[in-house]
């Protein structure tokens, strides 16, 4: 049986103006797909993990939308599904894959941001304007996921804020700062945030693909670190 990866992408109070994350979505899906995935794409609602049951990676493309709750329902109507996302992660083991905006999504779980490893801040973190960006391991970090350098029509996230234990793999330059955009989580279970993935364009680029991959496999357990 091919091991299997659940893919939700935002909608309703997780879908922002700002990011189509159908079509980012289904990108990354096609990448997991070509690693040998089977995979299931599901957009982000109150029972959208009731039936998930033995998952071998989750990956997360969603951001922050509407709140109210005559548009998608309130706090309480999603406590089920924050309460099975972290029973995935945290108690069954899921290996988590956060993808950009996910650094600023599911702002009404408290546990996200200490499982995820660090957070947008609104007034602080920021991005220069999207284009031609690249993206470096960070000098002596030895991790399976690295392999050079990785260029890419993206944004590039910046000054995101970092939970205690994070271990941060790759950086991007920005006003001679270098600004954590992909790093491993302090924990529990294996869980990767990687900021790179705006929109499908940034899957033009073989190099992300391949760092895409890559996070799969270690996630997965496939590679050792």
């Amino acid at each position: 049986m091919a091991a299997r990866a659940l893919v939700l992408v935002g909608r309703g109070r997780y879908q922002d103006r700002w990011h189509d994350d159908a079509a980012t979505g289904f990108r990354v899906a096609r990448v997991l797909a070509g690693s040998g995935l089977e995979v299931d794409v599901r957009g982000t609602s109150p029972g959208a993990l009731e039936d998930v049951d033995g998952a071998d990676l989750l990956a997360v493309v969603a951001g922050t939308g509407r709140r109210d709750p005559a548009h998608d329902g309130d706090d309480a109507a999603w406590a089920g599904f924050h309460a099975r996302l972290a029973q995935l992660v945290v108690e069954e083991g899921t290996p988590l894959l956060a993808l950009h905006q996910a650094a600023n999504t599911f702002r009404d779980a408290p546990g996200w941001v200490p499982l995820v490893g660090g957070q947008w801040i609104d007034d602080l973190s920021m991005h220069p304007p999207i284009g031609e960006a690249r993206f470096d391991p960070v000098p002596g970090e030895d991790h399976p996921v690295l392999d050079g350098p990785v260029t890419a029509f993206d944004e590039r996230y910046c000054r995101l804020q970092l939970e205690p234990g994070t271990r941060v793999l790759m950086t991007t330059r920005h006003e001679d700062v270098d600004h954590p955009v992909v790093w491993v989580s302090g924990g529990p279970g294996r869980v990767l945030y990687d900021a790179l993935g705006h929109d499908p364009r940034s899957y033009d680029s073989p190099s992300r693909r391949e760092l895409l991959r890559r996070e799969a496999d270690w996630l997965r357990g496939r590679a050792d670190g």
